[in-house]
């Protein structure tokens, strides 16, 4: 088997798809100048055969996809042509054609155009020699020279890797391991088997103890069963005697039945009778209904009675209020009266001082001016004024003095007969309010009256009615007590009954 050819497309340096002439079975030599791609040719082998770019996060699927001007590569794959004229790949197929697709979410296998898993892609390369423990089918560079600068030993620990003998350790080591295990899990099932055949002594044991143990239980059920045949023996006889016992007493029995039905037929007599009395006790009854039916009307009238002697009372008590209040409005009028009264004695004696007073200045002016005109009349005028200017100065002067007193004495005057006046009005209404005061009274004594006169109707009334309700009361306690009387006989003439029929439970 071997790679007959390689076909690559988008995968880092190759942009276009790209195939390779078909490869020689022995030696193969790829030759180009730097930059070219033959890194990236091999690279590009091992993407798809080894394990070198398994586990690809997203930045390293974009840095193995082709990047240059133009349209970016959205993916890439690489497919390995296998001549497997050998059948060392488990493929019945002369060509094996292996690609590995990549795109920056997606990671695939194809095997002859059929997709398959990365694991049956690694078991398929283990079938055909590309182990994973033995990486050396491809020899990279710069491997040579660090073999040939290698030491003895580490020389050593390279073939044993190349040879699988590290494999095989490996592999060892993991078999010890498992023998180990498997010896600890046989000491655990010798343990379990220990336990079980000591469950096992223990479970004889117990099953001797199982056998001792029914054939005692079979002693015990034999023994209960004789006890249990003679216990019904015994019952057997004492039924016996209890049926001719029965048989006594049910001839008894016959015999108190008879007895019994007399004692009935007393009975239905007795329930006549009762029946009689208790068509009395209801005719008793619908005359108390009657009764009670007037008591609760006289009640009924009697509480509308007392409300109206009530609402009375509450009137006179208020008309004596009212009365209370206008005698008192009556004295503080009075009072006010003679307060003014006083009051007017006292200003009338200042009033006829003032007036007197008045009478005797205009007295003495009139005999003033009466001398003044005689000593007038005595003196010559020219020997009195200088000039008839110096006269009429002076007469002005006389009589603007005179005015001003005359005026003075007026306007006292007016104040004067002003006073006297609000004096006579006020003297005139409070003559006023005591009329009215008095009329009230008298409106008020007649109203009172006339109230009392009600009440003492009213007052009349309600004695009749209590009078009344006093007889009723009495008829009640007469009907009460025969009622009671008859109850006390029905009660006795029910006993009698009881006694009369032993055995049978009176009515309720």
């Amino acid at each position: 088997m071997f790679i007959k050819q390689v076909v690559i497309e988008g995968f880092k340096s190759y942009r276009e798809q790209i195939a390779t002439e078909d490869f020689s079975p022995k030696v193969n030599c790829v030759v180009g100048a730097n930059g070219s791609g033959k890194t990236n040719f091999f690279h590009a082998i091992r993407f798809v055969l080894s394990d070198l770019f398994q586990n690809l996060r997203n930045e390293d699927r974009h840095a193995l996809l082709h990047e240059g001007a133009g349209h970016p590569v959205l993916s890439a794959f690489v497919e390995i042509v296998f001549d497997n004229s050998d059948n060392r790949i488990p493929v019945d197929k002369e060509e094996v054609h292996l690609r590995r697709t990549i795109g920056l979410k997606k990671d695939e296998y194809f095997l002859d155009g059929k997709h398959i898993t990365k694991t049956e892609v690694m078991n398929l390369l283990e079938s055909a020699g590309f182990s994973r423990s033995n990486p050396y089918y491809v020899v990279q560079q710069g491997k040579i020279a660090s073999l040939t600068l290698m030491k003895d030993s580490e020389r050593l620990d390279l073939l044993k890797e190349i040879g699988g003998t590290r494999v095989y350790e490996e592999r060892r080591r993991e078999s010890l391991k498992i023998m180990q295990d498997t010896g600890n899990k046989r000491k655990q099932i010798i343990q379990v088997v220990q336990y079980l055949d000591e469950r096992l002594k223990e479970l004889d044991e117990e099953k001797e103890e199982l056998r001792q143990y029914q054939h005692l239980d079979k002693e015990r059920k034999s023994l209960e069963y004789a006890i249990f045949n003679k216990e019904v023996q015994d019952a057997r006889q004492k039924l016996a005697e209890i049926e001719e016992a029965r048989t006594k007493v049910s001839e008894i029995s016959a015999k108190k039945y008879n007895e019994v039905l007399d004692a009935h037929e007393k009975s239905k007599d007795l329930e006549s009778n009762l029946k009689d009395i208790t068509k009395e006790l209801q005719s008793f009854i619908k005359e108390k209904e009657v009764i009670e039916k007037q008591r609760t009307k006289a009640i009924k009238k009697h509480t509308e009675l007392e409300l109206d002697a009530k609402d009375l009372r509450e009137k006179i008590s208020g008309n004596i209020r009212a009365k209370a209040d206008a005698a008192k409005q009556l004295k503080i009028l009075e009072n006010k009266i003679q307060g003014s009264m006083d009051e007017l004695d006292k200003i009338s004696p200042s009033y006829d001082d003032l007036v007197q007073k008045e009478k005797d200045i205009t007295k003495r002016i009139m005999e003033r001016e009466k001398k003044l005109s005689i000593l007038y009349q005595k003196q010559g005028r020219a020997t009195q004024f200088s000039s008839k200017a110096a006269r009429d100065k002076w007469l002005q002067r006389e009589i603007k003095d005179l005015e001003r007193v005359l005026s003075s004495n007026t306007t006292q005057e007016k104040k004067l007969m002003e006073e006297i006046e609000r004096l006579k009005d006020e003297i005139h209404g409070c003559d006023e309010n005591v009329q009215n005061r008095r009329s009230n009274i008298t409106s008020m004594e007649s109203q009172i009256a006339q109230s009392r006169e009600g009440f003492n109707i009213y007052k009349e009334k309600r004695d009749r009615l209590h009078d009344k309700r006093k007889s009723l009361w009495n008829q009640e306690n007469g009907l009460t007590a025969e009622i009671d009387k008859l109850r006390a006989e029905v009660e006795k003439a029910e006993k009698s009954l009881d006694n009369a029929i032993p055995g049978v439970s009176s009515p309720s």
